[in-house]
């Protein structure tokens, strides 16, 4: 089990990992040990609820496919191993950022201090606009 929070856990079993060879500097190794690794998850079909599934694909990540497959490549490491436990963590902390719900929005008024200081500002800017026509000579 993979734990999100002190109440959310996934099982392992959800997750699919696919080895692959890395890519950049790395010498003759990088071209005979896959190292690299791409993490699957499918949230569509996760054991999440549901509404953290639904926060998590209207979540715009590029890395969610279109068939709702989160998919992380991890590459950091020379090893296969810790590769695997960064790819997790980076699976944990965005199940984490999506469990949060957001907060709810509420509507407050301007203050009256600040309603007189926009009314100020708009009067004293109306002045300066009328102090700029044409002086009127024709009386």
């Amino acid at each position: 089990m993979l734990s999100i929070t002190s109440r959310l856990s996934i099982p392992l079993q959800e997750v699919e990992f696919t080895a692959i060879r890395a890519q950049g500097a790395g010498g003759q190794n990088v071209n005979k040990v896959s190292s690299a690794l791409h993490l699957r998850f499918n949230i569509k079909t996760s054991s999440l609820p549901d509404e953290v599934k639904e926060r998590l694909l209207n979540s715009r990540d590029n890395r969610i496919t279109k068939e709702g497959v989160l998919v992380i490549k991890a590459q950091q490491f020379r090893t296969q191993e810790k590769n695997r436990i960064a790819a997790l963590e980076r699976l944990q902390a965005f199940i984490a950022a999506g469990a949060q719900a957001p907060k709810t929005r509420r509507a407050t008024k301007p203050t009256r201090s600040s309603q007189r200081k926009r009314m100020d500002s708009k009067t004293k800017h109306g002045r300066t606009k009328s102090l700029r026509k044409p002086v009127n000579l024709d009386h």
